[in-house]
């Protein structure tokens, strides 16, 4: 009898102790995993260290954060069960927008000579605001037409690049103000993404709006039951990945300093891999913010990587598009296990 308890106590123990491990443990360590490949594939083929570059390090994380930034918007939408295929062509199009009134007096084919020289509080509202309304629009369409989220932001993204396109006629914008570009300066790409993602990583753990965003992903019906308004919240959620779409249209015009209509493509995809890598369930009410900062720096780890062995840009795409698909088996299979459980 004693020992039946002892048996109880231990298993009870170690079921404890797995649940102490953050979820987000087993995706850090395929992140270091990674990083290392990487650093013995360097030391053998090209004769250098991948991790011991600062320069490349810093590269790498700055070309993410603005995939970063979209990327906790659009885990947000697929915890509730969505998904959002608009985001990168709002980027393109809050890009385009928000750059036309951000341009210099001493510019001389600004696009609104009277709207030159704008406090940068301006233009990043504006581009901030239209990634909202973006949003707004394809949460009403999802929440009140009842049609499926793919079709409603497969719509704005062709829309939304249409947009961009027809704005300036597919002419860059360019003559941009210092105190504009000063968004995308540095390390301020990378505060942004990191300030954006404890945010929400606060709102989904430790408030009412992320409780009813993990409600409504596992089982909808019963969040509806129970009281919480799902079509007012879904167009709460949408409209708030829209708006990171706009932020991050605003930093990526910021970086490059000038705007095309081109800007963002394939973005929307990055996104949604780097979500579903960091452990995001395509079935909804599973994920974390954290999770998808860890997805997104695999991402770019890959990407660097890639590039650090001139591996081919056809190759890299082949591959991530293979990573992506494993991903999602592998969230098959533990979604299984855990109905067992």
């Amino acid at each position: 009898m004693d020992t039946n308890v002892a048996a109880h106590g231990t298993s009870s123990t170690l079921v404890r102790s797995r649940r102490r491990v953050p979820p987000e443990f087993n995706i850090f360590l395929v992140l270091l995993g990674i990083a290392l490949v990487y650093e013995v594939l360097g030391w053998i083929f090209v004769g250098q260290s991948f991790l011991m570059n600062s320069q490349r390090l810093t590269i790498m994380i700055l070309q993410v954060s603005v995939i970063g930034i979209i990327a906790v918007g659009v885990t947000q939408v697929i915890i509730t069960g969505g998904i959002d295929l608009s985001s990168g062509s709002v980027v393109g199009m809050t890009a385009m927008i928000s750059a036309s009134v951000a341009q210099a007096s001493t510019w001389p084919r600004a696009l609104y000579p009277s709207l030159t020289d704008l406090p940068a509080i301006v233009p990043i509202g504006l581009g901030v605001g239209i990634g909202l309304i973006a949003g707004y629009i394809n949460g009403q369409l999802i929440a009140k037409t009842k049609i499926p989220p793919f079709i409603a932001t497969l719509g704005m993204m062709v829309s939304a690049r249409g947009i961009s396109k027809w704005y300036t006629k597919g002419q860059p914008v360019s003559g941009l103000t210092e105190q504009f570009n000063f968004i995308g300066t540095g390390i301020w790409p990378v505060i942004v993404f990191l300030v954006v993602a404890l945010i929400f990583h606060i709102a989904l753990r430790y408030t009412r709006y992320g409780k009813f965003t993990y409600a409504i992903g596992a089982n909808v019906q019963a969040a509806r039951v129970s009281g919480i308004n799902v079509e007012a919240h879904l167009i709460k959620v949408y409209a708030i990945a829209g708006m990171l779409a706009g932020l991050a249209g605003v930093v990526t015009a910021a970086r490059a300093q000038t705007a095309q209509a081109g800007m963002g493509v394939m973005y929307e995809l990055d996104a949604i891999a780097a979500t579903v890598i960091g452990g995001t369930s395509l079935t909804g009410g599973v994920g974390r913010v954290t999770g998808t900062v860890i997805g997104t720096v695999i991402l770019g780890v890959m990407t660097s990587g890639f590039t650090f062995l001139r591996v081919d840009a056809y190759y890299q795409e082949i591959v991530k598009g293979i990573i992506i698909v494993a991903a999602v088996v592998v969230d098959v299979y533990r979604q299984k296990a855990r109905k067992k459980t």
